[in-house]
């Protein structure tokens, strides 16, 4: 690698350097969160480094973008299921307010997360839980990983 991944996430994903990279979708890249203090968040990048907003893409390639959130989602509700019995739900979320390109968050939620916010957006979870170093993305998580590409796996080989 020729430098920080985090610096261009998308272009280091098209060149195969991106680490974080669980699977290649039609219209984007499938990555696990760098922070797992939610077990299984993932990201979907799309796969145009220079595109910003959803309407940027056309329409055909924008429905596959949307298809491969709704399968990532998937994966990530079927392997957090399997793997943590307090597993509640999915929220999906297209933001764009910090990072300039189009991607799409993947959040598990818990029947654990605190009474504060377990009923309220991930973005208000206190700001330690962000960078806190047990919560950071490493080879703890590859079981996590594992299952979670393996769903991809599953749910592509149907369509």
């Amino acid at each position: 690698m020729t430098g920080d991944w985090r610096t261009d996430r998308i272009r280091d994903a098209l060149s195969g350097e991106n680490p974080t990279v669980l699977r290649r979708l039609t219209a984007g890249f499938a990555v696990i969160g760098d922070v797992q203090f939610l077990p299984g968040y993932s990201v979907l990048l799309v796969d145009e480094p220079d595109v910003r907003r959803l309407s940027d893409l056309p329409r055909a390639k924008r429905l596959s973008f949307l298809s491969d959130m709704d399968q990532l989602g998937e994966a990530v509700e079927r392997a957090c299921r399997r793997l943590d019995p307090a597993f509640r739900r999915v929220n999906l979320e297209i933001l764009g307010n910090t990072d300039p390109y189009l991607h799409a968050h993947v959040w598990p939620r818990f029947e654990w997360e605190p009474a504060d916010v377990v009923g309220r957006p991930v973005w208000l979870y206190p700001r330690e839980r962000w960078s806190d170093e047990q919560f950071r993305l490493g080879p703890h998580h590859d079981a996590l990983r594992n299952a979670i590409s393996g769903e991809l796996d599953r749910l592509r080989s149907v369509t």
